[in-house]
């Protein structure tokens, strides 16, 4: 990350004292944005955790995670669940990795579509649709008459592997796309078996990224509490503990304790993204490589991609067919009630979270993109700083930056404006997910040609000019995916919001989770259907807007030409 974003700098300061001003607007913004909004929140939390009786500086809380008969199985619960989702969903992200780059296989686009279905919804949905199937009165307990308790350890495993795999699937892919096929061509004109190819080429080359792919679910599991609230049931985590120490005992010290203890494998996962994408062996001018011809591997692969996916989206079309029937599981006759807005906020929470993830995505996007221009006009120590500190919210999981909002922003000079409003929603989950966005846009920066934005600068454009002249048009589908990337994520997220709606603002993802604790399972199903299409809608769009953008920069560079 630093090699490449060095690149990016640029150290041409402008000379005009107006420009000089704008340009460090372009970065003092952001910057202190980043300060206030997630450096104060996480410092508080830090500091409360540390506080005992009487807000005395005191050590109690970390002992309470010893001392307390049930924290220590709480957290061997935690790493069990969350080792066994590592193990078995990066082996399934590697076959189907491989079958979508290493093979011939047919219908790749099928299986690039189901990956997709989970990131549209929020992460409980998997577990809300196990109920309906495996829960103790599902359709399989119907059918069979089978005793069926989808509680508990292996239920929470499931729902945590579908939940994460198409996000392990996408940085293995990565990985196996680096790999040079001068490797391959080699290893063939030596005679080396496709089994040993795999094993001395593909395993070799993937490793970083399949050591990134466990470490970020690993991550994903530890601190996510969708599912572990709604399949979990008496096999605690410490995700649910969090929640359960801050909404029902009322326990911030203790809540920001263990939230402290989440940080360090969400840092450790970081760190070893960060080498993976520094150290990884393949090269920016690698060959593609190309699957020989090879029928049984290719039906292998087929079948084991029908194997894991079919359950991804046998759970999810069962969530939205169960949002229409009647009374589940015992009248299947289709029906609209549960779309009716006599729940007890109708459709308000939806339009709440559309207000807000509209909000994000515009004001993120803009102040991304003044950070990333403004990183340009620095000097390449300053550069790596600013670079630093945008990195650094995706080492805090979302649960943490919500109690750190409220621990920071219910009290205090700033409370007045944000306790209980839109903004402080629209903040957390901007700061959430600020390290994806930034990452995007600085990934499109690197496609401005130097020459271009130089040629701008010597004939007298300043910074405005010259980003809305030569950097705007080039980086724009970096733009316009950071918008439906911050609006899509706002819009689904759960563990960072958790703790900041109130009675008067409740967001959808939210109202999900709320209705099946209240045993609304079927209104929950059909809010779930609405996040599922809002979201669907806004990935459709964000893919034809890239498209029309890719034409219209085409047309214009051959014109350019002409």
């Amino acid at each position: 990350m630093g090699g490449r974003m060095n690149r990016a700098v640029r150290t041409n300061h402008p000379g005009v004292p107006g420009d000089r001003l704008l340009a460090w607007t372009f970065i003092g913004l952001p910057v202190l944005g980043l300060l206030l909004f997630f450096g104060y929140p996480l410092i508080v939390i830090g500091l409360r955790s540390f506080l005992g009786q009487g807000d005395v500086l005191s050590l109690a809380h970390y002992r309470r995670l010893w001392t307390d008969p049930g924290l220590p199985r709480v957290m061997l619960h935690t790493l069990w669940v969350s080792g066994t989702t590592m193990l078995l969903t990066t082996v399934a992200a590697l076959a189907i990795a491989m079958a979508l780059h290493r093979s011939r296989m047919k219908g790749k686009w099928l299986v690039r579509g189901v990956l997709i279905l989970p990131l549209l919804a929020p992460s409980l949905v998997q577990g809300l649709g196990l109920i309906f199937l495996f829960g103790r009165n599902g359709l399989v307990h119907r059918l069979t008459g089978l005793p069926t308790d989808i509680y508990g350890f292996a239920s929470l495993v499931a729902a945590d592997v579908l939940y994460a795999l198409p996000q392990a699937v996408l940085i293995i892919s990565v990985a196996l796309v680096r790999t040079d096929r001068r490797y391959y061509d080699a290893a063939e004109s030596m005679g080396a078996s496709a089994w040993r190819q795999f094993i001395d080429i593909t395993l070799p080359q993937a490793k970083l990224g399949l050591l990134s792919a466990a470490f970020v679910v690993f991550t994903i599991t530890i601190t996510d509490f969708g599912n572990a609230m709604v399949v979990g049931g008496s096999y605690r985590v410490l995700a649910s503990e969090i929640y359960n120490q801050v909404s029902g005992q009322m326990d911030f010290g203790m809540g920001a304790t263990i939230g402290m203890v989440l940080l360090l494998p969400a840092i450790l996962s970081l760190y070893i993204e960060h080498v993976a994408s520094r150290q990884h062996n393949g090269s920016e001018h690698a060959l593609p490589s190309e699957a020989p011809p090879g029928r049984g591997r290719d039906a292998a692969l087929s079948m084991t991609c029908i194997g894991l996916l079919l359950p991804v989206a046998v759970v999810l079309a069962t969530v939205f067919y169960a949002s229409f029937v009647k009374l589940w599981p015992y009248d299947f006759s289709l029906t609209l009630a549960h779309y009716h807005t006599n729940l007890p906020d109708g459709y308000t929470p939806i339009l709440t979270s559309l207000k807000i993830s509209i909000a994000v995505a515009i004001f993120g996007t803009l102040l991304l993109f003044m950070l990333a221009i403004g990183m340009r006009r620095l000097s390449p120590a300053l550069a790596r700083i600013v670079a630093f500190l945008a990195m650094m919210p995706a080492a805090v999981p979302g649960m943490i930056i919500g109690i750190g909002y409220v621990l920071a922003f219910n009290h205090g000079p700033l409370s007045h404006w944000l306790y209980g409003s839109l903004a402080i929603v629209a903040l957390c989950n901007f700061y959430h997910y600020h390290t994806q966005g930034f990452l995007t846009i600085s990934t499109g920066l690197r496609t401005v040609p130097a020459a271009l934005e130089d040629a701008t600068t010597c004939l007298g454009g300043g910074p405005l000019q010259s980003t809305r002249d030569a950097v705007l048009p080039f980086v724009a589908p970096a733009l316009v995916s950071t918008f439906f990337l911050l609006f899509m994520q706002s819009m689904v997220t759960l563990s960072a919001v958790t703790f900041l709606v109130t009675p008067e603002l409740n967001l959808a993802s939210v109202s999900v989770m709320q209705l099946n604790e209240n045993g609304f399972i079927s209104q929950a199903a059909a809010y779930s259907a609405c996040i599922v299409a809002v979201v669907a809608v806004a990935l459709g769009l964000m893919r034809l807007s890239t498209a029309r953008i890719g034409i219209y920069l085409q047309q214009r560079g051959k014109l350019h030409v002409a």
